[in-house]
């Protein structure tokens, strides 16, 4: 039976110190909306690519599941090979956008919905700035350990108290 490996662009790529590095930028609200425009551009595609990339990975699941269903028999093999390489195309496109989006410090989150964190300094812990892909700015906040779900709005006193890096 042929078998369709998982080239998901979604795992962990290891611990490549130059990410490592880039990750641990802290952002003051200002700093994280003036990257908002380039990076809706980035996270656009990305979600575009990931739809595009699960599409592939189902065909050629589905392909993998004829080829069973036959015994190998009458495979076109030149065809499949082409939906693989149409698959790992976008499969290495997709990695690259996501590290060309973490490039910037921030935290590709989902991208079925297009959700970015950007790390700040609040009361003294690192939390989240979030930011949904369609929202106009970043409005909310979460804990490192609580995620979408635990959006909390960004009011006057996490303006006044949250930290980045840098100065604005």
């Amino acid at each position: 039976m042929a078998r369709v490996r998982d080239r998901s662009p979604f795992r962990s790529s290891g611990s490549d110190p130059a990410r490592l590095f880039v990750m641990t930028r802290r952002f003051r609200l200002e700093e994280a909306e003036r990257l908002l425009p380039e990076l809706g551009v980035l996270l656009r595609e990305a979600v575009e690519l990931k739809a595009r990339f699960q599409r592939a990975e189902a065909e050629l699941r589905q392909a993998s599941t004829r080829i069973a269903l036959v015994g190998g028999a009458s495979v076109n093999q030149r065809q499949l090979l082409a939906q693989r390489g149409r698959r790992d195309a976008l499969a290495a496109r997709l990695k690259e956008l996501i590290e060309n989006i973490e490039l910037y410090g921030c935290l590709v989150k989902d991208l079925d919905i297009g959700l970015i964190d950007f790390p700040t300094w609040f009361q003294g812990r690192e939390v989240l700035l979030c930011w949904r892909l369609g929202e106009p700015s970043i409005q909310f906040w979460h804990e490192a350990d609580e995620g979408y779900r635990g959006r909390k709005p960004i009011d006057e006193e996490f303006r006044r108290a949250h930290s980045g890096d840098w100065p604005s």
